[in-house]
């Protein structure tokens, strides 16, 4: 990928794109700023992460994805204005990455925005009208983002909310198997629709159920459901009725309580159905107009009916029951006398049932809903729930650091293996998530400053720093780490490094021909000059003397001298 031009030593992308500043780091892509050098302007350039590179069919799919929405212009979109692949250096060498270049937009994204202070409720609501907005175009267009979150959400400095990444999601998703693959590549399961998690065929209403966690999170401050994994976040996102955002936040009007929670269905068609019926909705609930959004869903835990706004289906049944003054009597109460007859004739059936129990059923009757919880441990996650769901149990997943057992197999269970259980108790399965530790970051097209900063990011130090002469990066670029991009280590633990030293040795060339001195010089991206001597007499053309020799800056200029004999032949 890299190229030294002849006037600066930027470096380029495609012999058009000179790459900039670097800008950040995400789950899939590393960003930087970059120019345009055909048009002559600012743009952004995501190059996407070394794990993506060998995967053909991932190549295929972002390019024609990155095609797809370079075709949407709106003013609440990011525009895509290329993409392609070219030769990165990475911990691996060279490799042929995927890269796309975009609007450049001068500005911050929602989530570091959000970190910084709590988004008052009217702009929460025009930042997601504008997203709303954005999704409209883009459906229209048969385009779904599939990865609506606050990272993909730009504000200009002067407040314009632009949405980013279209169709990454996509070439993602239909590249990955899994849930946990997935969410690795994009980064958090947060925002996942039930169907998304299920792995079903997506359509313009995940957008909305996303746009919806979106909105709930400005709102309130935190996303409807967290857990330790991507796998138990998205769990809940399929079984789980998220809290109503008023008891989050008591702020939260019942209007916008309302149309969050129908954004939230489980169910795609108890939800929005577009994003425009969605925007219209919200503006209404905006403007403390409670919208008619036809019958709740059933996953709603809040009732919007007139007075009893925020109540409990529990306080209304107690209110209905205490306005109706209970049950009527029908007739006057019965003798003393019929009453312990009564109660002295049920005491009698229940003992004649507990002898009959006793001693003519058999020594191991079990209630017909009781379950022995099996021995799951070392099992895999998804055969264990499979397990618990053959015996109609339930499986909750926890997952837990674990240094023994591998990543995605059972550690223990609760209650343990041999206990028995009725079928309406759950089973808590817990998941090893692996050692602790992070991964040894990418460092492609990284200063030592700027990998040093993402190390110590992550918790990770810097280790020793030694130099290497290279002919291609500029000083103080890093060529290789160790240990290698992506193995484990504890935080705390050292990474060193290999850097530019900004130099290269230039050999000595004397008594070579001019062909091979020139061929022993060319690799070293030196400006060389051949300059004849005609002060001694020709002998085959070998160099006598040169004008660097050693250590010397990338990209100087080196003078060789051979004797041509031309004064010889004069006199």
């Amino acid at each position: 990928m890299t190229e030294t031009t002849a006037t600066g030593g930027a470096r380029m992308l495609a012999g058009r794109y000179s790459i900039g500043d670097y800008i950040g780091q995400g789950g899939m892509s590393t960003v930087y700023s970059g120019t345009d050098t055909k048009l002559g302007r600012k743009v952004a350039i995501k190059v996407m992460r070394a794990n993506l590179a060998g995967d053909d069919q991932f190549r295929t799919r972002f390019r024609q994805e990155a095609q797809s929405a370079s075709r949407l212009a709106h003013p609440s979109i990011v525009r895509v204005l290329d993409a392609g692949d070219d030769l990165i250096q990475t911990g691996e060498g060279p490799q042929r990455l995927p890269f796309i270049v975009m609007e450049y937009v001068d500005g911050q994204n929602l989530r570091e925005i959000a970190a910084e202070e709590r988004l008052s409720s009217a702009e929460a609501c025009r930042v997601v009208d504008a997203v709303l907005s954005a999704l409209e175009y883009s459906h229209r267009a048969g385009i779904v983002h599939r990865d609506i979150k606050p990272a993909n959400i730009m504000i200009t400095r002067g407040g314009q909310v632009k949405v980013m990444d279209f169709g990454i999601a996509r070439a993602v998703s239909e590249t990955s198997s899994t849930v946990q693959q997935t969410t690795a590549i994009l980064g958090t399961a947060a925002y996942f629709s039930p169907e998304q998690a299920k792995g079903e065929p997506v359509d313009a209403r995940t957008d909305l159920y996303s746009t919806g966690v979106l909105l709930y999170e400005l709102l309130t401050g935190d996303v409807p459901f967290r857990g330790d994994t991507a796998v138990a976040v998205a769990y809940q996102h399929v079984s789980e009725r998220p809290a109503p955002p008023s008891e989050r936040d008591p702020s939260v009007t019942p209007e916008l309580d309302r149309v969050i929670l129908h954004a939230l269905a489980k169910d795609r068609a108890r939800r929005f159905q577009s994003a425009s019926e969605f925007r219209d909705a919200l503006r209404l609930a905006a403007g403390g107009v409670m919208p008619q959004l036809g019958a709740e869903s059933e996953q709603t835990n809040v009732l919007f009916t007139a007075g009893d706004e925020g109540a409990s289906e529990s306080e209304l049944a107690l209110r209905r029951l205490s306005e109706s003054g209970g049950a009527t009597r029908s007739q006057s109460r019965p003798p003393v006398m019929w009453v312990w007859a009564s109660i002295l004739t049920v005491m009698a059936v229940i003992v004649a049932v507990v002898i009959w129990l006793m001693l003519l059923a058999p020594k191991t009757f079990t209630p017909s809903n009781t379950r022995e919880v099996p021995a799951l441990v070392n099992t895999e996650e998804a055969a264990a729930l499979a397990a618990l769901d053959e015996l109609d149990l339930t499986g909750v997943v926890e997952t837990e650091e674990n240094d023994e057992i591998a990543e995605g197999l059972v550690i223990r269970t609760d209650p343990e293996a041999g206990a028995r259980i009725t079928t309406d108790m759950q089973v808590t399965l817990y998941v090893s998530s692996g050692p602790s530790g992070v991964e040894v970051p990418e460092f492609s097209l990284m200063s030592l400053k700027q990998y040093t900063a993402a190390l110590e990011e992550l918790g990770l130090e810097v280790g020793s720093v030694s130099k290497r002469n290279d002919p291609v990066e500029k000083k103080n670029a890093v060529l290789s780490v160790s240990p290698e991009v992506g193995t484990i280590l504890d935080r705390g633990e050292a990474v060193e490094l290999v850097v530019a030293s900004g130099k290269v040795k230039i050999p000595d060339v004397t008594g070579q021909t001019v062909e091979a001195a020139t061929q022993l010089l060319q690799p070293l991206r030196l400006a060389v000059n051949v300059v004849p001597d005609p002060n001694c007499p020709a002998a085959g053309a070998t160099i006598i003397r040169q004008s660097l020799v050693g250590e010397q800056k990338r990209g100087s200029t080196v003078d060789i001298f051979y004797c041509s004999g031309l004064s010889g032949e004069e006199d």
